[in-house]
Parts: structure tokens; C-alpha cells; sequence
């Protein structure tokens, strides 16, 4: 399945990634603020989630990364993270609160990451998997610099909903759904589902070796 860009998928694309770089340099910027990073150290960090995930996207697909192509997605990663900052220092915020707009980002660009790959030319199945790329990497980009473990090797669901969702959004697409609705159907789900399984800490069995 491959989508021809029309100026309406195009806009569309634009409108999800927007979104998606507001939340996931959210969660960058408070995942910083835990390690007690600097204003120029947050920055950096929310500026690294916001554009991670489709920087290796498009790296992947043979592009131009998207920051580059049109700084407007860069300006919004910059101030985003200064917004943040203002508010995390005026505002008591929980420690794990970085999680709930981490699951926005996910959901977000899970979609743009589908949406973006399908536009390329890329076979469905790949464009799911570039999906979850676009949705984990900006917050693994993030662990890596806080000196944390990826979330998305330890934390509940997190790369599986990505890839059923980007699925879930590319099924709706196959069937003639509105891509608006199927954007907010697929990611509101996963943003939902997230959201639940950290709750209750639902997750794919762990590995463990067999003892006697």
C-alpha cells in the first residue's frame, strides 16, 4: 500500500508532526530536569527527543531529515523545550509525569513515521516498522543522554503499541477511513493503551534464563 502525497496527506503530515515534536520535547525537557540539567542542557535534550525519532526515519528512507528541509519543525523543538522549562521550574511536577507526554509523542509520531514512510513509496509493512522507529527513537536518544535505561527496553508496551497502532492506522487507511480520523482512532489508542498498561504495569514477558 503506497500514498501518493496530495496537498491534503501533506498538511496532515505536517499538523501530526507538529504535535508530535511539542509532546516528545515536553518529555525530553522533564526527563532532563530530573538529572538537574542546565537550561542549555534541557534544551538540547528536548531539542535531541523532538527530532530524533524522524531524524532516523528519514536517514533510513534516503532523505533529507525533515528539521533541515523545513526549520519551522526545529523553531517549535526550541521553543517547545524553553516553554517547558519555564513551567517545570514554576510548577511541582511528579517525577514519572514525563511519561504521559512521552505516550502523546509515541502515539504521534508512530503515525507520522507510517504516514511519512507510506508517502515515500515504502511497502506497508516496512512503513509500520519505520513507524515505531519514528515513535521510539526520539526517547531513546533521550535515556541514552540522562544516563537512563531506554524506556522502550523496560516500560510497559511501549514499542508494541507503537507497531500495533501504526498497523491499526495503515488498516484504516486500506479500508477508506478519513486519514484525520484514522490518525486520531490509531492514536488515540495507543496514547490510551499506553497510558492503562503503565497504570497497571501490563507487559510482554521478560526473558529469563532456565535454572534447575
Amino acid at each position: 500500500m503506497q500514498l501518493q502525497p496530495t496537498p491534503t496527506l501533506i498538511e496532515n503530515l505536517y499538523w501530526i508532526t507538529i504535535v508530535a515534536l511539542v509532546v516528545s520535547s515536553a518529555s525530553g525537557v522533564l526527563q532532563a530536569g530530573f538529572r538537574r540539567f542546565d537550561l542549555f542542557g534541557m534544551i538540547i535534550i528536548g531539542i535531541t527527543t523532538g527530532i530524533g525519532g524522524g531524524s532516523v526515519r528519514d536517514m533510513l528512507l534516503g532523505k533529507q531529515a525533515f528539521w533541515i528541509v523545513n526549520q519551522e519543525y526545529f523553531i517549535v523543538a526550541v521553543l517547545s523545550s524553553v516553554l517547558m522549562f519555564i513551567i517545570a521550574r514554576r510548577w511541582a511536577v511528579n517525577p514519572s509525569f514525563f511519561l504521559i507526554p512521552d505516550a502523546a509523542g509515541l502515539a504521534a509520531y508512530s503515525i507520522a513515521g507510517t504516514l511519512a514512510a507510506l508517502m515515500f513509496g515504502a511497502p506497508w509493512f516496512v512503513a509500520s516498522f519505520m513507524g515505531v522507529l519514528t515513535g521510539i527513537m526520539g526517547g531513546v536518544l533521550r535515556d541514552i543522554l540522562c544516563n537512563e535505561p531506554p524506556v522502550v527496553f523496560q516500560s510497559s508496551l511501549y514499542g508494541t503499541i507503537a507497531w500495533v497502532g501504526s498497523l491499526l492506522f495503515i488498516g484504516l487507511l486500506y479500508l477508506d477511513w478519513d486519514i484525520t480520523w484514522a490518525t486520531l482512532a490509531a492514536g488515540l489508542l495507543m496514547f490510551c493503551t499506553r497510558v492503562v498498561a503503565m497504570k497497571y504495569d501490563i507487559g510482554l514477558p521478560k526473558f529469563r534464563f532456565k535454572t534447575e
